[in-house]
């Protein structure tokens, strides 16, 4: 609900959009919740390129943010992250996402609730998907669960959407506002209490 309000505030913001990938670099779409979140924990990490907010896995073509948010559109808030895989490999990237997620609640995450805001890891090919069923297995080690535990789901990518304007960049151009959104979502508080000192990180996976 916080969210939702700070995002009807701020939807006349207009951004400028992230650069396509050239030969070398490589996509990944993931969800993770807030796309707000996750934009700004995965653009940290040397080797990504961009992090672009957006929307998939539903049947609408072109949703809109009200549209993905009343939940009738079968869409998940995501991010299209853009990196060099020279510089940090997808496996790579994977480890940090889950280190900024509550794998253990596929009901949304946080204080969003809902299906639009699942986690969820979704694949382009067969490495991407094997990668991913692997970083699935490695997190329920690192976490002494079961990986039928984890309700992150692995699913092949079928269209990104980019979200509107006002959604890019939203922590780095509204600080104080997604920072409030932040601390009363208790996001920070809730990967602590899942990952401990792990969490937010892209660390190797703990044996």
């Amino acid at each position: 609900m916080v969210r939702f309000l700070l995002s009807l505030l701020f939807g006349a913001l207009l951004l400028t959009s992230p650069a396509s990938a050239d030969a070398g670099e490589q996509k990944a779409v993931l969800a993770g919740g807030c796309f707000w979140c996750m934009e700004s924990d995965l653009e940290k990490l040397p080797g990504v390129i961009s992090v672009e907010s957006g929307y998939s896995g539903g049947s609408v073509s072109q949703p809109t943010y009200n549209q993905v948010s009343s939940e009738t559109t079968g869409h998940q808030e995501v991010v299209e992250v853009l990196f060099d895989p020279a510089t940090i490999s997808y496996p790579k990237l994977l480890q940090s996402y889950w280190r900024n997620v509550d794998p253990l609640d596929g009901e949304g995450q946080f204080c969003d609730r809902g299906d639009s805001y699942r986690p969820v890891i979704f694949t382009s090919g067969e490495q991407q998907n094997s990668d991913a069923l692997a970083s699935q297995s490695a997190a329920a080690g690192e976490l002494g669960v079961s990986e039928s535990a984890l309700k992150v789901e692995i699913k092949p990518l079928e269209k990104f959407w980019p979200a509107e304007d006002y959604h890019q960049n939203f922590a780095e151009l509204n600080s104080v506002k997604y920072k409030y959104y932040r601390w009363a979502c208790g996001r920070d508080k809730r990967l602590d209490a899942i990952w401990g000192d792990k969490a937010r990180s892209s660390e190797s996976w703990a044996k």
